[in-house]
């Protein structure tokens, strides 16, 4: 080997050996700064490859005031479908009414050209059908698909099946539903497993049909021996024991995939009036409430009922104004989203009945359910009318755009989280 080929090969050999002394050292200093700052070591080397150490990246955004509710995509998709909606369709979207309000023909009991015109016209955000809509299964099965297949973003089909007299299917042979007896019979029992029972089998015969949405359990207690309404539509007289079995009717709602609502918060069981045709009053204090009527609500919303029925039930004893609870925001406010902290959907009872039409326009009745906290209108007596009262709150004034998107993502949020609206 000459001379020059051994000169070469100490000049490479005294490099890498630089090389390697460099890189030691450069490795010990990264070492003791992790240790200083309890970060893992990087090296120059290593921050080429990795995207962290990149500058051109974009900056992680910034942390929200709710981070859960930023990583919920079902509120992500309920969030970008309020802000692609219209203000008229918003306002139709707190509406809830029986198919004859739309149509104009009386009964319905098919969903053909004449229903796609009107729900396209006015889509509302859902139908409650009665008895006499309902002939036979295939029937009904074809006229809801046929309803929800011309609802932009689908609809809550609801229906009052309580059991006993309150049951518009099971009461009917056609429909092939299981029929079932007063819930007072089978609050007598004493077996929870009974009213879970109840619940788990009316929901999975009612969504067979194409229903998303139940009008029970009654989570009333039969206080008053006069009431003319409730009676043994109720589990029990007794407040412990009817929270027990509407806790476990909801469970059983739940766990069949539709959506049950407890009612006639804060209670109709101790009235002495039928609100469908007069004035409801209790005159119970809010602790006499606390200790009966609201138990099997609170039991109810703990077992995670999704929706709470309010009432036409004056309360003066509660209340500063003299106002049905479904008007009043000392009630749904401050009783039923405050004291018992429920933050699902809050519907009210019929607009329709007389404790309601004798006293308020359509207009007044709908605008002052949505000031108190209401988040559907059940039934309006006119549902232009009403729809009209809203439009002009808001323009007004009386009612703030923020108020209206609140119910309308609770409305959102409940039909992804169901199915009605597809994820």
């Amino acid at each position: 080997m000459n001379r020059k080929v051994k000169n070469l090969i100490s000049i490479i050999a005294v490099v890498v050996l630089f090389l390697a002394l460099f890189m030691i050292a450069d490795w010990f200093v990264a070492q003791r700064n992790a240790q200083a700052t309890g970060q893992p070591a990087k090296t120059e080397a290593s921050d080429e490859n990795d995207p962290a150490a990149n500058t051109s990246q974009p900056d992680a955004p910034e942390a929200t005031d709710d981070p859960a509710a930023a990583e919920d995509p079902v509120l992500q998709q309920a969030n970008a479908i309020l802000a692609s909606m219209t203000q008229e369709e918003k306002v139709y979207q707190l509406f809830m009414v029986k198919p004859e309000q739309l149509t104009g023909v009386s009964p319905v009991t098919q969903s053909g050209e004449t229903s796609k015109t009107a729900i396209t016209a006015k889509p509302v955000g859902g139908i409650i059908y009665f008895a006499d809509n309902l002939r036979a299964r295939a029937q009904c099965t074809a006229m809801i698909q046929n309803l929800q297949s011309y609802s932009k973003l689908g609809l809550f089909i609801g229906v009052d099946e309580e059991g006993g007299t309150v049951a518009r299917l099971g009461n009917n042979s056609a429909m092939g539903t299981t029929r079932f007896p007063a819930m007072g019979d089978i609050g007598r029992t004493g077996d929870t497993t009974q009213a879970y029972q109840v619940g788990m089998t009316i929901g999975t015969d009612l969504k067979a049909l194409g229903f998303n949405l139940d009008f029970a359990p009654i989570a009333d207690v039969n206080s008053n021996p006069d009431n003319p309404v409730i009676g043994t539509r109720a589990f029990s007289s007794d407040p412990t024991a009817a929270s027990a079995m509407v806790a476990a009717c909801v469970n059983g709602f739940q766990d069949s995939g539709i959506l049950c609502t407890l009612k006639h918060f804060p209670g109709h069981g101790d009235t002495a009036t039928d609100s469908h045709v007069a004035d409801a009053v209790t005159n119970k204090t809010a602790d006499e409430l606390r200790a009966c009527e609201l138990l099997p609500f609170s039991a109810g919303i703990q077992s995670g009922a999704p929706v709470v029925m309010v009432g036409h039930i004056h309360t003066p004893a509660v209340t500063q104004e003299d106002l049905p609870a479904t008007l009043s925001a000392e009630i749904i406010g401050g009783l039923l989203r405050g004291e018992l902290g429920f933050q699902g959907l809050v519907i009210t009872d019929s607009l329709s009945m007389a404790s309601i039409t004798d006293h308020y326009t359509p207009e007044d009745a709908a605008v002052k359910a949505m000031q108190a906290g209401a988040d559907i209108l059940l039934m309006p007596q006119d549902l232009d009318g009403a729809v009209t009262g809203i439009t002009r709150a808001l323009q007004n004034g009386a009612l703030s755009e923020e108020r209206l998107n609140e119910s309308i993502l609770r409305i959102l949020e409940a039909k992804i989280r169901y199915g009605i609206i597809a994820q």
